[in-house]
């Protein structure tokens, strides 16, 4: 990974976002995309769409004859945080919970709250709620560091857990309030990035969609999917899930991005996968991991459920949803509020996948061909004993 390359990442890792708060993320991709030539807009939906400039683009992309599918890769810019409901005092303020959380110990934890403009202040989360799911808070109250002057609307605030810096490395690792899934996000500019870089006369068949109010259940690729955009489709298209995920037995940090069987909803389609195995072992023989992460659900359900093919990539992370499942510092007691972690060499790894996913004829009409030949000559080899 080039320095510019990974100062983007940190760029995008140190910007605040929660479900339906991603303006940020989306002012960055929109910037940095444009100042590469790579045309964006936002759909109705408010999610990014890369690679094409217009709605009239992205269908005239989906409607071009051609055997080379779509690859529709796709990441969200949203995590798990609060929103602002109402002020109870000069420093205190009534917050709503969206998406997953710790659940133990969260009380006097550290946060960060933002509005449009960006970072605002620093508290402490009180009077946490639990929902009867036993999986997240509910709601809570956020006592701030100081009385705001002039005080914002409530709800023009939100925020998530904080630690001693929104970003930072140590060794090989990058600790974070936020590595799900802005470093699937930043896997899809840079791509994207790779491919205008090197354009030629034809479109790449390539879109990215960066989505909105993912943690609250896929939202915004749903309501991308509800436009219906693709159903006028007359070439292949096949849906690329870039998660940042946790860690697993067989998907541990540092040993490789992993090819994602499924996740803990559906398996994926059978022939991207093997598509997308086989480039694995190609691009990174001895540095890739295969398993279903069913340690949650992604976009790629979203798809699935939509009729679409799905595939997916994760790059393994610690302390899921910002719980210490993993420890490190800065965290509070088990399963109480810990930094995200991932590994560079992970997020290197899969910025290869991605771009080898754009090669030119790769064998998406019969993905299994070759391993059809060795079943057939195991078949010969055994041909006296039948």
């Amino acid at each position: 990974m080039t320095i510019p390359r990974e100062l983007l990442l940190t760029h995008l890792l140190s910007q605040p976002t929660a479900p339906f708060r991603e303006m940020h993320i989306q002012r960055i991709a929109r910037e940095v995309l444009g100042a590469a030539g790579v045309p964006c807009f936002a759909d109705p939906a408010g999610n990014v769409i890369v690679g094409v400039g217009s709605r009239a683009e992205y269908q005239s992309l989906a409607r071009a004859t051609s055997r080379e599918p779509i690859r529709l890769l796709i990441a969200h810019m949203d995590h798990p945080g609060f929103h602002g409901a109402r002020w109870l005092g000069a420093t205190r303020l009534a917050v709503t919970w969206h998406g997953g959380s710790p659940t133990r110990g969260v009380n006097g934890a550290r946060v960060w709250l933002a509005d449009h403009n960006g970072y605002v202040i620093t508290g402490r989360l009180t009077r946490a709620r639990i929902a009867k799911s036993g999986w997240s808070i509910e709601r809570a109250e956020v006592l701030l560091d100081s009385p705001l002057k002039p005080r914002p609307t409530a709800t023009s605030l939100f925020g998530g857990f904080g630690f001693r810096a929104p970003v930072w490395r140590s060794g090989n690792r990058l600790y974070t309030k936020a590595a799900d899934d802005l470093v699937g996000v930043f896997a899809i500019i840079a791509t994207a990035i790779d491919l205008f870089g090197h354009r030629t006369r034809t479109a790449p068949p390539f879109i990215g969609l960066l989505t909105r109010g993912e943690e609250v259940g896929f939202v915004g690729a749903v309501a991308h999917f509800e436009l219906g955009w693709l159903k006028t489709a007359r070439r292949p298209v096949v849906c690329v899930s870039l998660e940042t995920s946790r860690t697993l037995p067989g998907a541990i940090i540092g040993k490789g991005p992993v090819v994602r069987l499924g996740d803990r909803r559906t398996v994926f389609d059978p022939n991207g996968l093997q598509v997308l195995s086989d480039l694995a072992g190609q691009v990174l023989p001895e540095a890739h991991q295969r398993r279903i992460m069913d340690g949650g659900a992604c976009e790629s359900t979203a798809a699935t459920a939509y009729g679409l093919p799905a595939i997916g990539l994760s790059v393994p992370l610690g302390n899921y949803h910002n719980q210490n499942l993993e420890g490190g510092p800065g965290t509070k007691g088990r399963h109480g509020s810990a930094p995200e972690f991932v590994d560079i060499r992970d997020i290197a790894g899969l910025l290869k996948l991605c771009r080898a996913l754009m090669r030119p004829r790769l064998p998406w009409d019969d993905a299994w061909f070759a391993q059809r030949q060795r079943l057939k000559r195991n078949l010969r080899h055994h041909a006296k004993q039948i």
